[in-house]
């Protein structure tokens, strides 16, 4: 007969899980760090040896990374979900930004409604607080900082879905944002009345999550990608009058 007689589990492998856990659900992000080995032995209620066991296997299988002198991170697994080739490609042609607001727009509208019926009372707490830190920031007239909590808020709304496969496609996406790649984010923030229509717009998103509405967190969602898909707009626009301009007027004093 094939049956084996069942063994305990290793205590290695349960640290393993639970680790993996973390990463996938996205409690651990790529680049933090773990607390120190003693500490984490400790939490977990593991033998330093059965931890070191288990570091030693996320690390061959490329989820945890060590740096010198600074201990174990989780490891950037979400950098790779687009070649540089790629990443380049989207920089270069506008058509890539209106698709990726676009894309935006449809999975965030969804996230928002999940994270209205499934988000936990901490989940959306978390997302308040970030609301509120965008209001601090708004009033200080940071445009960086507001940039900066604008990613933070979005991405809270992704985790409160709690949708794994979205979350880290999303983060992906958004590194993306943070870089440059589609927008310059900052410059939105930089202008008075932008500032004060996306600081509403993202009110209305906490607002309707707090209340647990549904439907009203996806078109307050999707209300706020439309503004910015339209303030893109007209910022090309004008980018492209400009230039017509400057070209005229230099070809006039070429003539002259």
């Amino acid at each position: 007969m094939p049956f084996k007689k069942i063994e305990a589990e290793k205590l290695s492998n349960a640290v393993v899980r639970q680790i993996e856990l973390l990463i996938l659900r996205g409690i651990l992000k790529p680049g933090e760090r773990l607390p120190s080995e003693r500490e984490l032995a400790e939490k977990l209620g593991v033998s330093r040896p059965s931890l070191r066991e288990a570091v030693a296997n996320l690390q061959d299988r490329g989820l945890l990374a060590t740096k010198a002198g600074a201990g174990i991170y989780v490891a950037e697994v979400v950098g790779a979900a687009f070649s540089d080739a790629l990443v380049q490609l989207f920089a270069d042609h506008d058509e890539a930004v209106f698709d990726y607001i676009s894309f935006r727009r449809d999975l965030e509208g969804l996230a928002a409604a999940r994270a209205a019926r499934l988000g936990s009372d901490t989940d959306l707490k978390v997302v308040d607080t970030i609301y509120r830190k965008m209001e601090a920031a708004h009033s200080k007239r940071n445009p960086s900082e507001e940039a900066q909590l604008d990613a933070e808020f979005h991405l809270a709304i992704i985790e409160a879905s709690h949708n794994v496969i979205m979350l880290h496609m999303m983060r992906a996406m958004f590194q993306m944002l943070r870089e440059g790649v589609f927008y310059n984010r900052q410059k939105m923030f930089k202008q008075r009345i932008t500032r004060d229509t996306l600081l509403e717009q993202h009110r209305a998103i906490n607002t309707a999550l707090l209340a647990r509405d549904e439907d009203g967190a996806r078109a307050a969602v999707e209300a706020h990608l439309n503004y910015v898909e339209d303030s893109l707009k007209d910022s090309l626009k004008a980018e492209h009058n400009e230039t017509i301009a400057k070209l005229r007027l230099e070809h006039e004093t070429s003539r002259s």
